[in-house]
């Protein structure tokens, strides 16, 4: 694999001085890449650790992860080890255990990333797993993306550079350097999909296809250079992004599939879901933005939230916590409600309004008023006059319903005199008399 490190040179896989973790179960493609890598760290400039994950779901995880130790502290690799408990998390999500482990695994790997112990990871996916990972996915419905395969790079830090050489020359690396490795005996269990594609489809195919490996390989290379030029040409200026949702307006959804479904991955990439969201779950997306009614709500996996509001397809993975039962005096200062954000209060001596703020009269505000969330039977007294109950408010003023639930109140029983971050009620009004004034700022920027 001599040209192995030409080719990384030239595509600047490392950056010099780099830390490189290599995920290391002890099979002999992983046990390859950690000697390969281990071996010209000197010429690529780096320092390469091992990294072993026991899943917890087989008996042979155990001796698999010593194994990898002993041959690590002989080489003098730093290593580690981590545990982590996939079939308990399989169970909390409804996953299978082979996704389970991979995510697991993969969530091992972002907390070294997080913490600053490696630079990169380094998996030993080759030219037979690139091929069989295209097949699958067309298999499975997957689109042009699925088909284009895995890549070399992945955010920057999940590196493959095993991924255009065949099985045969690892293996040959393998019995050149007398590396030793472990079989996994799972690998032959072919109630599992890849196993069945790796054990019992691909080798029948190679009877007739000889190139099969390279030529599904080659298909993959075409199908991501096609989709780079049609995502090259998709306008995202007025898609609206932040760390825990995006909103994306429904007058892009004018557009073909081919387009739309291309927009949509890249917002749940942005999301941090890049696993498990299929054709059929885009044609969801697309029926809900189309013929849903406003506040319709879909489900998909990865815990992704989808809601049609007002002008607007709105995607939500990460859920807020919020005692929705909690109340709070009203008073000067700041309020954490919950994950959603934070809720301030402060005096000030003019009758300015500030962009952002609600302007009240302080003085106008009840004893025994609370801030707390919507109830049965709250109504408000709008700002110019005329009660509504609080949901005919909020539907006239366009609030999601998604979010309503957890806006902060200010209340005296069931009279609502603010709604934070959207309006004050009549009773709250600043006039010519008013001797002090207060300001109140909901920021909760990343909810809506």
């Amino acid at each position: 694999m001599e040209k192995l490190i030409d080719f990384i040179t030239k595509e600047n896989f490392f950056t010099a001085g780099s830390v490189v973790g290599v995920g290391v179960s002890g099979g002999s493609d992983s046990m390859a890449l950690l000697h390969f890598l281990n071996s010209n760290k000197d010429r690529l400039d780096i320092d390469v650790v091992a990294i072993n994950v026991i899943h917890g779901t087989r008996e042979a995880d155990e001796a698999e992860a010593i194994f990898v130790e002993d041959y690590a502290r002989e080489h003098h690799i730093r290593f580690y080890k981590f545990r982590v408990e996939a079939a308990l998390l399989a169970k909390q999500k409804g996953m299978g255990m082979e996704e389970a482990c991979r995510e697991a695994r993969y969530g091992v790997f972002e907390s070294l990333r997080k913490r600053g112990i490696v630079d990169y990871i380094c998996l030993a996916h080759h030219q037979r797993d690139q091929a069989e990972t295209i097949l699958m996915h067309i298999l499975r419905g997957s689109g042009i993306k699925g088909a284009s395969g895995m890549d070399f790079v992945r955010d920057g830090f999940y590196v493959r550079p095993l991924l255009d050489t065949p099985k045969d020359e690892v293996m040959q690396y393998v019995y050149e350097n007398d590396i030793p490795y472990l079989e996994d005996e799972t690998n032959q269990d072919t109630t599992i999909s890849r196993n069945l594609i790796r054990n019992v489809v691909m080798p029948e195919l190679r009877k007739v296809w000889t190139n099969l490996d390279r030529t599904l390989c080659n298909f993959g290379k075409t199908c991501k250079e096609d989709d780079a030029v049609i995502r090259s040409m998709i306008n995202f200026d007025a898609v609206l992004y932040n760390e825990n949702l995006i909103k994306i307006p429904l007058t892009y959804f004018v557009y073909s599939n081919s387009y739309i479904f291309r927009l949509l991955d890249d917002c749940l990439n942005r999301l941090g879901v890049t696993q498990n969201i299929e054709r059929k779950h885009f044609l969801k997306i697309v029926d809900l933005a189309k013929t849903g009614e406003n506040g319709a709500k879909i489900n998909l996996p990865e815990d992704v939230d989808v809601f049609k509001e007002y002008e607007y397809i709105t995607i939500v993975r990460k859920k807020p916590k919020f005692e929705a039962n909690t109340e709070w005096a009203f008073k000067i200062g700041t309020i954490q409600f919950g994950d959603y954000g934070k809720l301030s209060v402060k005096r000030v001596k003019d009758h300015s309004l500030k962009v952002g703020y609600l302007l009240i009269d302080m003085d106008k505000v009840p004893k025994g008023a609370v801030w707390r969330v919507r109830k049965d039977g709250d109504y408000i007294e709008k700002f110019g006059g005329g009660i509504r109950k609080l949901k005919s408010y909020l539907n006239d003023k366009k609030v999601p319903a998604r979010i309503r639930n957890y806006l902060p109140v200010l209340a005296l029983n069931n009279e609502i005199l603010a709604v934070a971050g959207v309006d004050i009620s009549e009773q709250l009004r600043v006039t010519d008399d008013t001797k002090h004034c207060g300001l109140i700022k909901y920021d909760m920027q990343n909810w809506v």
